[in-house]
């Protein structure tokens, strides 16, 4: 038995029942709890039970290989997503080209926990500047270390689809609020998203939702404008299928009064 299974063990005989509950409730594989739930992030989610944040997880919302998305339920009943990010097992690509640049991080930290931990702390602080102007993301609610609780978008059933999963109604009315999100970030936020798909919006209730904001950086980041380049690119490619007829470099003009 490994050193960490041992202390998970142990730890959880002393940690809250609630705790314990999350663990046996989340429905996910040996090796994925052992990833996911190591002995940080499980003080960390005793922290926010005790903090009154959280009560229970109800049940994964997505795996990728940089962490897990769960749902969870406070203790007044109302859901929450909870983000975990893998600070033993992630594999953050290039990750050094988002945060290095951004003044809000004046460096990288050494190891890896560290990394990943201003990760989430990063998310945290993009998600709370596009509800600040008013962009559709999940409010940001709590973070500890490597994990992230904010709003959960979806209904009691299921979470919000992503774009790629939906049929659209009006395809071009949800185009033009993504470019039109792209504009506020930049404008009234002074972010670029640096990811922007079909893979990183929700739709709920016929309304995008902007998910995913760790590798969002300021203007003042070297590669900012390289990033909105490719995140108005990203879209414009993909609303293509749906004969929406839009350049990039007009719209990164227009937003931007710079040249392509």
């Amino acid at each position: 038995m490994s050193s960490d299974r041992f202390f998970n063990q142990k730890l959880m005989k002393k940690l809250d029942r609630k705790l314990q509950l999350i663990i046996d409730r989340v429905g996910v594989d040996r090796k994925t709890m052992d990833e996911v739930f190591d002995k940080s992030t499980l003080l960390a989610l005793e922290k926010l039970i005790s903090d009154k944040v959280l009560d229970i997880l109800d049940f994964p919302i997505s795996t990728g290989k940089e962490g897990n998305v769960f749902r969870g339920v406070t203790p007044d009943k109302t859901y929450v997503a909870v983000k975990i990010y893998r600070t033993s097992t992630s594999t953050f690509k290039h990750i050094s080209e988002y945060i290095m640049g951004d003044p809000r991080f004046s460096s990288l930290p050494k190891n890896r926990r560290g990394v990943i931990f201003a990760w989430t702390q990063k998310e945290f602080k993009n998600l709370e500047r596009l509800n600040r102007v008013g962009v559709s993301a999940p409010k940001p609610i709590a973070k500890i270390k490597n994990v992230l609780v904010m709003e959960y978008i979806g209904d009691e059933e299921r979470p919000a689809p992503l774009l790629k999963d939906v049929q659209l109604d009006d395809p071009e009315l949800i185009f033009n609020i993504l470019i039109d999100f792209i504009s506020t970030m930049y404008k009234k936020a002074k972010l670029v998203h640096s990811d922007m798909s079909a893979f990183n919006v929700l739709i709920h209730d016929k309304k995008p939702y902007l998910i995913d904001l760790g590798q969002g950086v300021l203007l003042e980041h070297p590669q900012a404008y390289e990033f909105l380049k490719r995140d108005i690119y990203n879209i414009v490619c993909y609303f293509r299928k749906f004969k929406i007829k839009a350049d990039e470099k007009q719209i990164y003009v227009k937003i931007t009064k710079e040249e392509w």
